[in-house]
């Protein structure tokens, strides 16, 4: 029996790529002498690099402009070279549908029915959101179309002594009491998904920090959160790469936020978190909510999305959820 080797694109988001961790995971349990390549974005790297089920990851960003045909037949080389028999692509992409077929690779297995994906000859799985079903278990879809075995679909980041170590100098320095209770927040969701407004985290921030200690995980330093928050102690701020963000949830007790890549992060390390979600089925907690961890999803109500709602999960400020069920849950969850 010829070798199977995995060729697997996943070049998006921080949240899609650890909910693929299942699949990378389950293809060399099923197939142990596999051999498995993922195409990744670059910036989402430190997710996987420690990862011992994965044998090489190549690169291809999504976000370049401009690309040539000199480059995209580059790739379709390297792919070539590589003697892939299977390819597997979560995310539907023109680009990475042609670029498969023209690399020779002989099962294909996409999403959906997409012109590219039927004009390409690939396989696929559906989409189904009645009734609904975790993304990591759709991600999982394509693994069964190859005969892989089922697996527990919890997610999981490895984590070198060398970066824990440097995470908890990074916060011994900021000041923080590490043989104490430590509460991330993740305020900022790039308009990804339904969040709270920033003032509703700072509220809960100075509720919170007469007791707990306080670590808002920032991609950039925000002088407004910081001057609002000026003057109440047990308030932090830290700004990390990828890799200093993943070795600091891994240091906390449990994180607040909505549902991000922070939050996934978290839940693959096995952190409490307590998330925001809307119920609409493409944003709920049924579809994208951590797995593995304990966590308490706070999730408005199907009345409010009907009457109160935007209409944009992307925009919609999650009213309902209060400043008092927030602090609950974390009291209940650090109680």
């Amino acid at each position: 029996m010829s070798q199977k080797r995995i060729l697997l694109i996943r070049p998006d988001r921080v949240g899609d790529v650890v909910l693929t961790t299942p699949l990378i995971k389950a293809i060399k349990k099923t197939f142990p002498d596999s051999y498995l390549v993922l195409m990744i974005n670059p910036k989402t790297e430190p997710l996987l690099k420690n990862n011992p089920n994965i044998d090489k990851i190549i690169f291809d960003d999504l976000h370049i402009k401009n690309r040539t045909q000199k480059e995209f037949w580059e790739k379709v080389k390297l792919l070539k070279s590589e003697n892939f028999n299977i390819g597997l692509m979560p995310l539907p992409t023109e680009r990475h549908a042609w670029m498969m077929f023209f690399a020779g690779i002989k099962t294909r297995v996409g999403v959906g029915r997409i012109l590219y994906e039927v004009l390409t000859g690939m396989k696929s799985v559906q989409k189904n959101f009645n009734p609904i079903k975790h993304e990591a278990d759709y991600i999982f879809d394509l693994g069964r179309k190859i005969g892989l075995q089922d697996i527990e679909l919890v997610p999981e980041i490895f984590i070198p002594n060398s970066e824990k170590e440097n995470a908890i100098r990074l916060l011994t320095n900021l000041g923080i009491d590490l043989q104490k209770p430590i509460i991330g927040i993740n305020p900022i969701s790039g308009g990804s998904v339904p969040n709270w407004p920033i003032d509703k985290y700072i509220e809960l921030s100075k509720l919170l920090s007469s007791k707990y200690q306080i670590l808002y995980l920032l991609p950039e330093r925000n002088l407004e959160i910081e001057n609002k928050l000026l003057g109440f102690k047990n308030i932090f701020f830290t700004n990390p790469n990828l890799v200093d963000l993943i070795a600091v949830c891994s240091l906390l007790t449990l994180i607040f936020s909505s549902s991000t890549g922070t939050s996934h992060i978290a839940g693959a390390l096995g952190i409490k978190t307590i998330t925001l979600f809307c119920p609409l089925d493409t944003c709920s907690p049924e579809h994208w909510g951590n797995l593995g961890n304990k966590s308490i999803n706070l999730t408005a109500s199907n009345n409010y999305c009907q009457v109160k709602c935007p209409k944009n999960p992307k925009i919609c400020p999650l009213e309902e959820i209060t400043l008092k069920d927030a602090y609950s849950a974390i009291f209940s969850s650090l109680n």
